[in-house]
This record gives C-alpha cells, structure tokens and sequence, in this order.
C-alpha cells in the first residue's frame, strides 16, 4: 500500500478552531507536505470538548492514512486521565506518526491589568477569586493554573473556552484575569504590546521571551512542563504508511524557512523517529496523568 501512497488527498484534522497553537502547527505541516512532497493535505478544523470531538473523528476514521490527526499535550496526554467517559481511547485508538516540536506555557495578563508579576496576583489571589483562561477543560494550560493553585493556596476560578482564539479574546477584552496559553497563540499579542508575560513553564528561559523569568526561578521548581505537538493516525494504519508519513513529515519541516516559523512561533523543533515519538508520549502521559491526579482537576 505504501508503494501507491498517496493517492488521493489526506485530510489534517485539527481538533480546535482557528486561532490558536494546534490550528498554527496543523496547517503549518500541511503546507510543507503539500509544497514540499508534492501531497495534497487540507485541514478540517473540528473543535469542541477538549479536543475530544476531533481526536474522536480520526480514531474512528479508516486506517488508511488518509485521515491524521494533529495531537498535542491536552488530547493526548491529559484528557484519557480526566475524562472518564469516552467512548474512544487515545491511548488505544491512535498511534504516533511525528513529533513536531515543544514550547512552553506562558503566563499572560493584559498589558493593563493591574496584575505586574505573579507574585502580585497570588497576593491579590489569596483575598478574592481571580479568573483565569484556558483553551478547554483538560488542557495544558487548565493543568499549569490547577497546579499553581495547588502549589499557593490562590482563588482561582476555571472559565473554559473552545479553544485558544476564543480565550485569548476574553483576556484581550478583559472578561478574565489571566490565562496560561502557548507561545504560538502568545507572542503576536505580547509582540504587539497588547498582553504582558510573567512566567514561562519551562525548566530554562525561552530564546524568544528571554527576560521572562521562568516559575521555577520563581519559587516553583516542581511547575515545570512543556507542551507538545505531533501528528496521529488511527491505530492500524500500514506501517509502511505510517513510516512514510514520518519520514516525509520530518523531512518537509527540517528547512531553516520551518526553524525560523518555529522560532517565532516559540517552539523548539523535535523531529525525531516513530519509536522515539511513542517514548515521548509515553513519559508525558506519566507525568500528565499524575498532574491530573495531584491537582484533583475535573471537567467542567
């Protein structure tokens, strides 16, 4: 089967709505295989609960490899340990094809918020509820907000949205006090002087927000995560397909045009084999899994 493949056009779902990292990075790799390898790929955006719709659609899809799926942290390695109900297994239903890259969480406020740090909104946090963003229930930013709150004792509300753009909308406008987001649907806001950063999730700095202090140099070295984003297929598909997928995936992204997208876009490059991408997942899903576990987080 792989020797005819492709022979028609692939679909790409994203299991978000426009506006945000998963969007960014879904039809970033469905540009390059089209421009580069010469395939035909277009991007479905199929959002709602948590990514759980799209993730769905392409774990029941043919195993064909005419349906891929871009996973990342929250579908993949959070939501089979929050939701308990799903009639779709991601663990089960889907397997890794390639890695993308990771970046971190960023912790954003309006730039006139009066919150300047965040030592400033635990203090504010202790004496009255706050509310913060996130993408959805089960997403990576609900888990750093839950874990922060865990780690302080602050009164921190949950408003889950349907994804990034929707969220980030309601802290442009100042319906909520802050939100956890990625790089990728950060930066052009606080590029554009419109949102202030005050913490990055990783163990180290990022390159692109260097004077950003990081929450461990903080006062929280356990608070350390980083989120990822990487193409699935449903379980089953061909090896030789899913082996081709890899290896034209990683070649159409490894170009100092892609290096330079990831480097604005605040995502550190990973393309590496299938093996080493079901390692990966493997080790996230552990420590998301514990998060989920230590925090007590719950779908809203």
């Amino acid at each position: 089967m792989a020797d005819n493949y492709p022979s028609k056009t692939i679909r790409l779902i994203a299991p978000s709505p426009p506006g945000g990292g998963t969007d960014a990075m879904s039809r970033l790799v469905a540009s390059r295989l089209t421009e580069k390898a010469k395939w035909q790929v277009f991007v479905e955006n199929v959002p709602g609960a948590g990514n759980n719709i799209g993730l769905r659609a392409g774990a029941k899809a043919a195993p064909d490899g005419y349906t891929l799926v871009m996973g990342e942290t929250s579908n993949l390695a959070v939501n089979p340990y929050l939701y308990k109900n799903l009639d779709f297994s991601a663990v089960d239903d889907l397997v890794p094809v390639a890695l993308m890259g990771t970046g971190p969480l960023v912790l954003i406020v309006r730039t006139e918020s009066r919150f300047d740090s965040l030592a400033s909104i635990i203090q504010a946090g202790k004496k009255n509820d706050l509310f913060y963003a996130s993408s959805g229930s089960g997403t990576v930013g609900h888990l750093v907000a839950e874990s922060l709150r865990d780690a302080t004792g602050v009164k921190l509300q949950h408003i889950p949205y349907k994804g990034a753009g929707p969220a980030m909308n309601d802290l442009l406008g100042g319906q909520v006090d802050l939100y956890f987001a990625s790089l990728t649907a950060s930066l052009p806001h606080i590029a554009a002087g419109k949102l202030r950063p005050l913490a990055v999730s990783t163990e180290k700095r990022h390159s692109a927000l260097p004077q950003v202090a990081t929450l461990a140099e903080l006062g929280f070295p356990d608070l350390t995560y980083s989120a990822f984003y990487g193409v699935v297929a449903p379980a089953r598909t061909p090896e030789g397909v899913l082996d081709l997928l890899n290896k034209q995936i990683n070649s159409s992204l490894d170009t100092d045009e892609v290096r330079a997208v990831f480097a604005r876009q605040g995502i550190t490059p990973q393309l590496i084999s299938r093996s080493q991408f079901a390692s990966f997942l493997a080790a996230e899903r552990a420590k998301w899994s514990a998060v989920v576990k230590k925090t007590g987080a719950t779908v809203d």
